[in-house]
């Protein structure tokens, strides 16, 4: 495996997949965006369905800038270090998750709280 510096142990294959799925994220999350911004402006909801339709709104907002996060993070060689700890966060969770910021042990703390 080859290690970009002492804190990043995902190799450059790793580092490619795991771009290829964000950036893949990135292009069907802002496509859902607009798809949502475009309904909500040609009023295609009623008051009660519209509370939903703005909560995806937002929550898909959130998510396009999680995902240009960790695109940075990828580019600056910081992705998949734990943001609490600094451990290197293993590469089947990534995989799965590729917007965490945190290892398990960190991430079970969190959700204890």
């Amino acid at each position: 495996m080859t290690q970009h510096d002492e804190h990043t142990m995902l190799s450059d294959t790793q580092m490619q997949t795991i771009t290829e799925d964000l950036r893949a994220q990135l292009m069907w999350r802002t496509s859902r965006l607009d798809e949502l911004r475009a309904f909500v402006e040609e009023g295609g909801t009623d008051d009660g369905s519209r509370q939903n339709v703005l909560a995806d709104l937002a929550a898909t907002e959130r998510t396009i800038a999680d995902i240009g996060k960790s695109l940075d993070r990828l580019a600056d060689r910081s992705y998949g270090r734990c943001v609490e700890c600094d451990s290197a966060i293993p590469f089947e969770r990534l995989k799965i998750r590729p917007l965490t910021r945190h290892c398990m042990p960190c991430r079970k703390l969190h959700e204890a709280r």
